[in-house]
């Protein structure tokens, strides 16, 4: 009778129950294995980003403590037998540290600071209003980052060269082997990288509701009154985030600060890439002529100056870390 109305689909026979029981227990399984592959599959390939991207930094900092005799000993690979901190005293010597780290930081927060208001008052225009010929100018601006900075340098150059000649006799012009070149690039908004400063101020401005402006101008606020108490108000994480891209840019910048710079300023960065020349004068200590002379080995110095390099830069991003997340998440950058 139960065969009869199982058949029937009156009840449920137990094979069937057992049946279904059998289905659900492989879908959950399959679910949970793919599930656990696809976990698997993420984080091997986040770390194998991290290993690419931290690997140089760690062998770094390893190297940068390492002797002479640490870095021709085979069986020494990321510990060194004894941390030299000397060498981080060598390095500062070479770099002529208390000199280039005042220019450095001079250099770059003066270019990061025209940079930033350029950037953001040319943002504003593009954003916020319509004009003739605004399209062909933002093709312009996209182009700009487009062509590569060789190309344009050597032109930028023999400009430059040509107009401190021409302007030498009013005593204005300081010519070239000063950052005064790149001075006045950044404020007429061809600084490094200036168009992707600007494209994030143009999505950003995009953003805020128009409202607010049509109330501004219902009270009577002109365009530099809604670019200050209403613009720049609300765009203090975006500010941010500019100013220490720029910031970090230009400090890392030596392409066209060679070029433009030369030896006439001492940077971090210029003095890292005469390291090797620079050496010779300057690792030894007065006090102690002896150290530094005769070693052939000069990687682990390099490193160390290049940790001390990063220094400035690690602790400007760690003041400002807040500022620069929230800055991130509101810029457009991550694609809203």
């Amino acid at each position: 009778m139960k065969t009869l109305l199982a058949k029937f689909g009156l009840i449920k026979s137990k094979t069937t129950t057992l049946s279904q029981n059998t289905k659900e227990y492989i879908r959950t399984h399959k679910t949970r294995i793919t599930h656990i592959i696809s976990q698997i599959v993420i984080y091997v390939f986040l770390i194998t980003i991290a290993y690419v991207f931290l690997f140089p930094i760690l062998k770094m900092i390893s190297l940068s403590f390492m002797t002479s005799t640490d870095l021709v000993n085979p069986e020494v690979v990321w510990f060194p037998k004894v941390f030299s901190f000397s060498n981080f005293a060598v390095a500062w010597r070479v770099l002529n540290g208390s000199v280039s780290l005042v220019n450095s930081i001079q250099y770059s927060f003066l270019l990061a600071f025209f940079q930033t208001v350029i950037s953001a008052l040319t943002g504003f225009a593009f954003a916020r209003y319509e004009f003739r010929g605004k399209k062909f100018l933002y093709t312009v601006l996209l182009l700009s980052f487009i062509i590569p900075v060789p190309i344009l340098l050597i032109t930028q150059y023999n400009m430059f060269n040509s107009l401190y000649q021409q302007f030498e006799w009013t005593g204005v012009g300081k010519g070239l082997n000063t950052y005064q070149s790149q001075l006045i690039m950044a404020f007429f908004g061809q600084g490094v990288n200036s168009a992707i400063l600007i494209m994030i101020f143009v999505n950003f401005f995009k953003l805020i509701p128009n409202d607010l402006y049509e109330a501004g101008k219902i009270d009577g606020a002109n365009p530099a009154q809604l670019f200050w108490h209403i613009t720049i108000k609300l765009s203090l994480s975006t500010i941010v985030v500019v100013f220490l891209f720029s910031f970090v840019w230009n400090w890392n910048e030596t392409y066209v600060t060679n070029m433009l710079v030369g030896d006439g300023v001492e940077l971090f960065t210029n003095q890292l890439g005469k390291f090797d020349s620079l050496f010779g004068t300057r690792a030894s200590d007065p006090a102690r002529p002896d150290e530094g002379s005769g070693m052939q080995l000069v990687e682990s110095y390099k490193m160390a100056a290049t940790v001390i390099s990063i220094i400035p830069l690690l602790l400007i991003y760690f003041v400002g870390q807040k500022s620069f997340v929230q800055g991130i998440e509101k810029t457009g950058i991550t694609g809203e």
